[in-house]
């Protein structure tokens, strides 16, 4: 029977639809995009190294995002989630490690380009399976945090997905998600800037523009941004008289990451996106040759 389920404050069927919708339509298109990551890299011998490995990784991360909306989009249709406070615990820790891993690969792939464009400096194997193990390590603690008590995960205001509950503004949240802003956003966001800041001055010192340095640290600001101001937010005032439905949209923005990240690091990047090519058509491209610097 329809009165099986109560609508959440705030929202109407309408919404529950509409944000449905934008959730599962954004999970879709990035996990098409991030899949064809996955299997060109797994599928194309002469992709798979160490620096394609990050962006392999940050495909990972991205399609596991994709999964996690997508399950936030089934429940909005339902118009309830269905699978308990168990489940929703389990939904915001694997949604955590995604976006977690996301962010710091984002940062990775920005100190490797460094390394590619101005130090040459050769990336080894064992650096970049180190250095992704530690990486995913780390997302997974990070994410457990609020499962053995400090901050804790529970339901969005559509009460159709969960994740850390910014609500309570209690000690344990404040700390908790002041330590996530300075190791996932301020540490990653510094480490992008200076990276891609210095790229862009060895692109003008060669004339040779092979990437715009300054998108993928503005995607990130520009996904994120928003929402983690919220969280902020939420540290210092009561954030319960920001509308549900605005509440609402910032994460559903946030979730749209993983198609840009595509975007911008698969389909944007000249030594990933020729092997794309590579399994999508069967043509191989001439790989670019980077000019040595004067």
């Amino acid at each position: 029977s329809m009165a099986a389920y109560t609508l959440p404050e705030g929202f109407t069927d309408f919404d529950m639809f509409t944000f449905g919708t934008a959730l599962l339509v954004g999970g879709v298109l990035g996990f098409f995009l991030n899949a064809i990551s996955i299997v060109s890299f797994l599928s194309v011998k002469e992709m798979r190294n160490p620096s394609n490995f990050f962006v392999f990784n940050l495909a990972l991360a991205d399609i596991s995002l994709n999964v996690n909306g997508l399950i936030a989009a089934y429940a909005s249709y339902l118009r309830y989630w269905p699978f308990g406070q168990e489940g929703c615990n389990y939904h915001a820790f694997q949604g955590m490690i995604a976006v977690l891993a996301s962010i710091s690969f984002m940062a990775t792939i920005a100190w490797d380009r460094y390394h590619q464009y101005c130090t040459r400096q050769k990336l080894f194997w064992s650096t970049t399976l180190t250095m992704s193990g530690i990486i995913w390590i780390l997302s997974i603690f990070w994410a457990a945090v609020p499962l053995m008590g400090w901050g804790v995960y529970d339901f969005e205001p559509m009460r159709t997905c969960c994740t850390l509950d910014y609500t309570r503004g209690d000690r344990d949240y404040v700390t908790y998600m002041l330590a996530l802003v300075l190791l996932y956003l301020l540490f990653p966001a510094f480490t992008m800037f200076s990276c891609y800041d210095s790229i862009h001055k060895h692109f003008k010192k060669v004339h040779q523009h092979r990437f715009n340095t300054s998108m993928p640290l503005r995607v990130l600001l520009m996904c994120w941004g928003p929402y983690v101001l919220m969280c902020i937010y939420a540290c210092f005032e009561n954030v319960k008289v920001v509308s549900p439905k605005l509440r609402m949209m910032l994460p559903v923005i946030a979730k749209t990451n993983p198609i840009f990240n595509s975007l911008l690091y698969t389909f944007g990047n000249e030594f990933y996106r020729s092997g794309v090519w590579h399994f999508l058509t069967g043509h191989k491209i001439v790989d670019p040759v980077l000019k040595k610097s004067k």
